[in-house]
């Protein structure tokens, strides 16, 4: 029995739909797991599904209504089904405020290949160095916990206005928790991958030795302001904040730290300082991701309308000047800016940034060496200020050496206003936000910073 391609799903869909236009998204996804707690591989999987979304364009005398539905479909029966659904919602909407033309006439020349697919093999180095780290663990005195995931997903992108788009998306993390045996101490260690051949299982459980041996003396300190380094890590968790607030619509309404007294944007004023630069490119070696856009649906930095678009590199800012925002073609008519629509990488760098994290802390005096963040949310939408907890690791620094371990904080601050504060930069180096990395943004690459007052604005009991 003949099997049906996403390719065929799409053409189905396109042949079935009784609206004047019609778009077809196929997400093949794939992924493999491995779980361990207790120095033990507990757990272990592949997954498969397919995800599709329609959406459906009707033509009335008031303008271009928009109807999108998602389901899984496997076979041409569940795909008419979504059809019959998209049609007949884009038939009962109003007519959509971001309509305009759709694109037209671009076929990706990988267009009928297969999907690509991953499985448990990808762990083939990494999991046998993984039992290693355990038994070295084991015999310190150290337990593990931890996480690896990887995914292929093949998304294939046709419409009635003849798109045929396709992209492969490799996505891969590893994150791993070391704990002394009585469970009073615990530091964390995680970084992004496209395949996990960079990824050493034994300098992962070297690092959280290490770490954990920084923190046999404890310090208890107060609140305060201190003269703090925020690893890599840390920087993603906060520069993806201050990409995601980052909409066109919502700063020319007003609304946020991109927003201008008086009315529109910031776009052309100075928000940080010389030499920093935070932009997206599809093509960043390292981070590649789609270069053209997917959008299921729409809202203030997305458009259905605006599938296909092809997607270069975009500066938000260049040099400390902010000179983009997240724009569909709607906002782009409503602020008169460029289209920019969002990029799924990030990254910050800063002129002169050199070294490591490890180099910044060599140059304090006495401050504070941060790990990772965690449960970071919104305070109050014009500065963009932060709150948040530390998390897995806080060390004291003290003559350019780490002396020990500190207790957790609160902490509240703007990603964007640490852009103009820091003193010093290491090198851009990929990254992965421990906050966001997991399950919707892993693509970045930051340098370490180091902010002469940061906000630790209360004490936390958290370990």
């Amino acid at each position: 029995m003949a099997t049906t391609t996403p390719q065929d799903l799409v053409e189905h869909a396109l042949a079935a739909t009784r609206a004047d236009d019609c778009l077809v998204i196929v997400r093949d996804r794939t992924s493999a797991n491995l779980r361990w707690a207790g120095n033990t591989l507990t757990t272990n999987g592949v997954m498969h599904g397919l995800d599709v979304t329609v959406v459906s364009f009707v033509r009335q005398a008031g303008g271009t209504c928009a109807g999108s539905v998602s389901g899984s479909a496997t076979d041409p029966a569940q795909m008419s089904a979504l059809v019959a659904a998209a049609d007949a919602a884009a038939r009962a909407a109003e007519p959509a405020e971001d309509a305009a033309e759709l694109v037209r006439d671009r076929t990706s020349p990988d267009w009928a290949d297969e999907p690509v697919r991953t499985g448990i093999g990808v762990y083939d180095a990494f999991a046998p160095a993984l039992g290693e780290a355990f038994g070295r663990a084991g015999a310190a005195g150290r337990v593990l916990y931890g996480f690896v995931n990887h995914e292929l997903t093949t998304t294939y992108l046709g419409s009635t206005t003849g798109l045929r788009l396709r992209h492969v998306q490799p996505t891969g993390h590893y994150g791993c928790t070391g704990k002394t045996s009585d469970l009073t101490q615990s530091a964390w260690v995680g970084g992004a991958t496209r395949d996990f051949a960079d990824v050493d299982a034994l300098a992962m459980d070297a690092e959280l030795e290490q770490r954990l041996g920084w923190g046999r003396r404890r310090v208890d300190l107060p609140a305060g302001r201190y003269d703090t380094v925020l690893p890599p890590s840390a920087v993603a968790d906060l520069m993806i904040d201050a990409y995601w607030y980052a909409g066109a619509r919502v700063a020319h309404e007003g609304q946020s730290v991109y927003s201008r007294r008086g009315g529109g944007t910031r776009v052309g004023e100075r928000i940080a300082g010389e030499g920093v630069h935070l932009l997206s490119d599809p093509a960043y070696p390292g981070l590649e991701c789609s270069p053209f856009v997917v959008a299921s649906s729409s809202g203030n930095e997305s458009s259905v309308f605006d599938n296909g678009l092809p997607l270069g590199r975009t500066d938000w800012v260049r040099d400390g000047e902010l000179t983009a925002l997240l724009q569909t073609r709607h906002s782009a008519a409503m602020t008169d800016l460029p289209v920019t629509p969002a990029v799924d990488n990030l990254v910050l760098d800063v002129d002169g940034g050199a070294g490591s994290t490890q180099d910044l802390v060599a140059g304090m005096e006495r401050g504070l060496l941060l790990t990772c963040l965690w449960y970071i949310r919104e305070v109050d939408p014009q500065t963009l200020l932060l709150t948040g907890l530390t998390r897995d690791g806080v060390y004291l620094v003290e003559g350019g050496e780490i002396t020990g371990a500190v207790n957790n904080f609160r902490w509240n601050e703007s990603p964007v206003d640490l852009l103009r504060r820091f003193t010093h930069a290491g090198a851009t180096v990929p990254s992965f936000s421990r906050e966001w990395g997991d399950d919707y943004f892993s693509r970045t690459a930051t340098p370490a910073l180091r902010v002469p007052d940061f906000n630790m604005s209360s004490v936390s009991q958290a370990m």
